[in-house]
């Protein structure tokens, strides 16, 4: 199933890219606090685990829709932490 593979590499690609902005973000702001950029990593990192444990579901009766909900999850959550590091 080619779609489960391709949700999974954007899941990681959507989510390693926000991980990567916010190191970029501390390496050029070294004088500025990174607490909240630390808790923006964490939530990527979770948002990360939830999204791959539903891919990872077993019992899902209707997979297409289920797997579209999940890129719809990946999209708005992908967008939230976007401006979440827009707000540093």
């Amino acid at each position: 199933m080619a779609n489960v593979r391709n949700l999974k590499k954007d899941i990681n690609y959507v989510l390693g890219d926000i991980i990567e902005a916010v190191y970029i973000w501390e390496y050029a702001n070294t004088d500025k606090d990174t607490k909240k950029s630390e808790a923006i990593i964490d939530e990527a990192i979770s948002t990360f685990d939830e999204l791959i444990a539903m891919v990872n579901a077993k019992d899902v009766e209707n997979q297409k829709a289920h797997f579209k909900g999940i890129a719809n999850d990946l999209e708005t959550k992908g967008k939230a932490l976007i401006e979440k590091i827009n707000k540093l």
